[in-house]
């Protein structure tokens, strides 16, 4: 992260941008076996490409390597504790030797998910939108499940929608976590609750947010929401409710949590110790929270609406 006067938390733009494509436009064409991904449960935005692949069922076409949560000055690493990978395909310990390899120059920030390229060795891209909507459409030869989850007709609304929650909600979690002044923090932690607001008002006669349907738009929601209680009430300062307050969004977050294959893919332990083990200005001494006690498999009563 950076920070600019007066506190303001800067998230810093992705560095690769490549993509792969299906019919051989780009220099990186779909292939089974080709690319790997290199990906975090502790973090949201890593969270919601492990998600898509899941979905999308392209585990046998994309393997994938999860770093440890708890992050040091070094940046993600592959440690093998449990529920965490070594890097069996390039024998990186650190996530950054991956951003030398492709650009020996590189002293930014590193940042998972990294989806990597075996053929060429070097990083595709490490953008977590545009690797989601890769594995949603450009693998579609090699997805078993064939759900599209941005369809072109609803691709405005879905679009309008994630603006939304990544100003309101996605990103502003982390502007009201790691502000440094009351200034800073003020108007980040209002657009927080104006967002799950809104968002709460919009679950309350519709089961998804776009079209009747689970899309893109409902899973970068959905991982923030996830995390939300158990760590952005407390560790960033997000405490003016909890979402176990609201009426709509609990059960929405059941829903998506029921859908087959997304409960493999929450680590509430790991995004724990990421968090307050991760932050030391935030969290100094170190300890670990017991709680919150979450149940996402209560039932969630939401088939009926549309």
């Amino acid at each position: 992260m950076t920070t600019t006067q007066p506190g303001e938390y800067q998230r810093v733009p992705s560095r690769f941008t490549d993509l792969v494509s299906a019919d051989g436009a780009t220099a990186y064409p779909a292939a089974a076996g080709r690319y790997h991904l290199y990906a975090s449960l502790a973090c949201p935005w890593s969270h919601r490409v492990v998600i898509m692949r899941r979905l999308k069922r392209l585990d046998d076409a994309i393997t994938m390597s999860i770093v440890d949560p708890v992050r040091d000055d070094r940046g993600w690493a592959f440690t093998g504790a449990p529920g965490t990978d070594l890097d069996t395909v390039n024998g990186f310990s650190l996530l950054r030797e991956a951003y030398v390899a492709s650009d020996p120059g590189y002293d930014g920030r590193v940042t998972s998910p990294v989806l990597w390229d075996r053929v060429s060795g070097r990083i595709v891209n490490n953008e977590s939108v545009s690797i989601m909507r890769m594995l949603n459409s450009a693998f579609a030869a090699f997805a078993p499940e064939a759900t599209d989850y941005y369809p072109a007709e609803l691709a405005p609304e879905i679009d309008a929608v994630n603006d939304r929650l990544y100003d309101g909600l996605n990103n502003a979690v982390y502007r009201a976590g790691f502000a440094t002044t009351q200034a800073a923090y003020d108007p980040a932690v209002r657009d927080v609750f104006t967002t799950l607001d809104w968002l709460d008002e919009r679950l309350r006669q519709r089961r998804y947010l776009v079209g009747g349907q689970i899309t893109e738009a409902d899973w970068r929601a959905f991982t923030t929401l996830v995390r939300f209680d158990a760590a952005y009430v407390h560790h960033f300062r997000c405490n003016l409710r909890r979402l176990a307050d609201y009426d709509s969004l609990p059960a929405y977050l059941r829903d998506l949590y029921a859908v087959p294959g997304i409960a493999e893919t929450v680590d509430l332990d790991q995004i724990r110790r990421h968090y307050y083990l991760t932050h030391p200005g935030l969290n100094p001494s170190g300890i670990l929270p017991i709680g919150p006690d979450i149940d996402l498999t209560s039932p969630h009563g939401r088939d009926g609406l549309g």
